[in-house]
């Protein structure tokens, strides 16, 4: 996926929105509050969040790391150019980060962003 086909597939989720924060950042939140994706993240590096009992396993997958100041939340890195998994598995990825942050919003917020599991 190219960075702009990561943008579209993040933008598609439901309640999703994209600032440009801190320089060049394309940050992507749900309710405007929680982040879920980073494109541009300290260059050209693509972070998002990953299920907290599997954090390590990924880590351990070559051209995947911990994101710098976001990993004790759980947040990998990798570079957007070179992207180390392929496009299915990288949706599916992107996607769970989505539901991992919208579950974290207040219950009021939920429904509507929820998918189906």
């Amino acid at each position: 996926m190219t960075t702009d086909q990561i943008a579209a597939f993040c933008l598609a989720l439901p309640g999703a929105r994209e600032d440009l924060k801190w320089g060049s950042n394309q940050v992507f939140s749900v309710a405007g509050i929680k982040m879920f994706a980073i494109l541009h993240f300290i260059g050209e590096d693509l972070a998002f969040k990953v299920d907290s009992d599997l954090f390590l396993g990924y880590v351990d997958r070559p051209g995947i790391r911990p994101a710098p100041y976001l990993a004790r939340a759980h947040w990998v890195s990798m570079s957007a150019q070179r992207l180390p998994l392929g496009d299915d598995e990288l949706r599916q990825l992107l996607t769970r980060s989505h539901q991992l942050v919208v579950r974290k919003l207040p219950k009021r917020l939920q429904p509507g962003l929820l998918l189906d599991e």
